[in-house]
């Protein structure tokens, strides 16, 4: 059975994907595929997603040179979720971090610290001021 008739995308089309740092194991970020943006991935090594405020692909590192090099793809048992491991060059995280967690809660919840360096500021990445 093809890989693609293995999977349930949601009622939008859409399938969550996790990608992880290939080497590390860290989670870097969530984000969304649909049938378009998981063929591209497969063709191109690199990952492309769906962005659902734009309704549009967009090929992770587009504009910032922040790649993820795809090195597995992986399904949950339910085929209702993937597990993408990369190769991060630079930051993950628009925010200029190496993963979009870099905020844990504390104090029962009282309280979000950042949990790691910022590697660029946004401006850095993206040159907007």
């Amino acid at each position: 059975m093809k890989a693609m008739d293995q999977l349930k995308f949601n009622a939008e089309g859409l399938i969550p994907a996790v990608v992880q740092d290939h080497g590390t194991g860290r989670v870097l970020m969530l984000a969304w595929m649909n049938r378009e943006s998981l063929e591209r991935t497969l063709a191109l090594g690199k990952t492309v997603f769906w962005s659902r405020s734009r309704k549009k692909l967009w090929m992770k590192g587009e504009t910032s040179g922040h790649t993820q090099t795809v090195k597995d793809i992986a399904l949950d048992c339910d085929g209702d979720t993937l597990l993408v491991q990369v190769e991060q060059t630079g930051a993950a995280c628009h925010e200029g971090y190496k993963s979009c967690f870099y905020r844990s809660i504390r104090e029962g919840g009282a309280s979000v610290v950042v949990t790691e360096p910022q590697l660029e500021t946004p401006e850095q990445i993206y040159g907007r001021g």
